[in-house]
């Protein structure tokens, strides 16, 4: 009788996904290893849960009485022993033998045709899994990989082969293309010296044109300067001629006085004495008022010192972005600028040198010794000052002439007397208003160091207290513009942290006082 064929797969358990071992047939008519549904049901009673086919999920209101199916038992017996024999008349017919010849053992699994068998089943490896990517014998495909792409050895070598093929094109392209780089690469070297030559080249055209624009504006400067030198000359020889024409015009004075102060007649006395008084008067305040010639050219010398420091800011700022584009992620070598100073022989690297602003000057303030020292004396006020738009009217403050926007910036100054304020303002500081629009500290145009019984520290009208009380005579400002740093410092054999303000400066900032009753400041000359 011949035997019709089965597949493997239907006659595997849907739950161990092994073949049939014992099969049992529940009511729905699905079909398990007897152990496989035992071991199923009794874990559903344990979770007290009704008893259910894991085929189609069926439930059963009480636990099916499970017999072996002895029909499929032997159909999986009599399948498995037809594939048994037809795979062993396979491996005869594949390896040459007679099928009474005597057996002799193999070492290996491919035939000589170059076929492999499967070690599980001994079965050819005909078949492929594409989902697996390997190749597996038709029992596998059956068994082991249900669900998943299969497809036919010798199909899926045709079209891997192709694949080849085009792996090989493509290699060879990229040799191509690899091989015609190396060989751009030795020109790009020459490329590379000769574009690196005119680069240099342009440079040095860059700085020599820089430096001849500097020279012309240096020779500038010196036109200036020599125009100066002359102007401050004849002033003083003017001045020679006035104050000889004036000494005699004192001496002749002076003798009147002696005259009058001799002279008997009241009446002579009274009638003199206005002239005489004015007079002598008008030589107090033409001695009081005179201009000093040297501040021109210390002026020109700080522009110039100013104009120095932005250019070499200028070229750290530039080269260090050229240096960024060029090469990105380059290491930059920590320099002292990127040290935070913390002797005051690191400070001193810093230092600014200040001139006092006479022509800002309320008139209760005098300024002398080379405009380095500002005092308050009210007694002047009597007398008519000169007129000066930048004075300030109403607030006895004075300004610096130089305005600091330098990366880094340190001065220092003394103060003798009672209250004072060490501030930093912009330019364009109110000057006229009674109010808190001129007081440094009181608006947003100014920070100030407030100097009296204790420390206080004030901006935009607000004001923090400090409880470190004054202990020596000399305060050190550090100014990092570009970082919107300020900081003051008490000076002494070490240097006295006080405050710390931060804000994002947006213009220079000249250095400024406030002096209270009996007060003397004096900036002090750090280089």
């Amino acid at each position: 009788m011949s035997r019709i064929p089965v597949q493997m797969n239907r006659l595997c358990c849907r739950i161990c996904s092994g073949v049939l071992r014992d099969p049992a047939t529940v009511p729905c008519g699905h079909n398990f290893c007897m152990r496989c549904i035992q071991s199923c049901w009794d874990r559903d009673k344990r979770d007290n849960c009704p008893c259910r086919c894991p085929e189609c999920g069926h439930m059963f209101p009480t636990t099916p009485q499970l017999i072996k199916n002895t029909t499929l038992a032997e159909l999986v017996r009599d399948t498995e022993k037809f594939d048994s024999g037809t795979e062993k008349t396979r491996q005869r017919r594949l390896s040459g033998e007679s099928p009474h010849a005597p057996k002799r053992p193999r070492r290996f699994t491919e035939t000589g045709k170059g076929s492999a068998l499967c070690l599980r089943h001994r079965s050819p490896l005909d078949v492929y899994c594409c989902t697996d990517e390997r190749t597996i014998c038709a029992v596998c495909a059956s068994v082991e990989h249900g669900g998943h792409r299969i497809g036919c050895v010798g199909e899926e070598r045709r079209r891997k082969q192709e694949e080849l093929k085009n792996m090989q094109t493509r290699s060879k392209q990229i040799l191509q293309k690899q091989t015609k780089k190396l060989k751009n690469l030795g020109k790009t070297l020459d490329q590379i010296q000769e574009e690196a030559r005119r680069a240099e080249d342009y440079c040095e055209a860059v700085v020599v044109s820089v430096i001849k624009s500097l020279q012309k504006h240096y020779l500038s400067v010196r036109e200036l300067i020599g125009a100066q030198e002359e102007v401050a000359a004849a002033q003083v020889h003017t001045s020679v001629r006035t104050l000889t024409e004036k000494i005699e015009e004192m001496k002749e004075r002076e003798a009147e006085l002696d005259r009058l102060a001799q002279t008997d007649s009241d009446v002579r006395f009274l009638q003199e004495w206005p002239s005489l008084q004015r007079l002598c008067e008008e030589d107090r305040l033409h001695l009081l008022h005179e201009e000093d010639p040297l501040v021109p050219f210390r002026i020109t010398k700080r522009a110039v010192e100013q104009l120095g420091e932005q250019l070499e800011e200028i070229c750290e700022k530039e080269f260090a972005l050229i240096t960024e584009t060029v090469f990105p992620g380059a290491v930059v070598t920590v320099t002292e600028q990127d040290v935070e100073p913390t002797t005051r022989a690191e400070f001193l690297r810093y230092a600014r040198e200040l001139t006092l602003d006479p022509t800002t000057a309320h008139k209760d303030l005098v300024v002398s010794e080379g405009d380095k020292k500002v005092k308050l004396s009210p007694q002047l006020a009597r007398n008519p000052a000169i007129h000066y738009p930048e004075r300030f009217v109403h607030r006895r403050q004075v300004l610096c002439r130089e305005g600091m926007q330098a990366e880094r910036c340190y001065y220092e100054i003394e103060v003798e007397g009672g209250k004072a304020e060490i501030a930093l303002a912009y330019r364009r500081i109110n000057r006229k208003s009674r109010g808190r629009l001129s007081a440094f500290g009181g608006n947003k145009n100014s920070w100030s160091l407030d100097r009296s019984a204790n420390y206080s520290v004030s901006h935009n009208s607000g004001s923090v207290q400090l409880t470190t009380s004054p202990g020596h005579n000399r305060i050190g400002v550090y100014l990092k513009f570009k970082e919107g740093t300020l900081m003051f410092y008490e000076v002494s054999d070490c240097m006295k942290f006080l405050y710390r303000a931060e804000a994002t400066f947006t213009e220079p900032l000249c250095p400024g006082f406030w002096l209270g009753e009996k007060c003397c400041i004096r900036i002090c000359d750090l280089r």
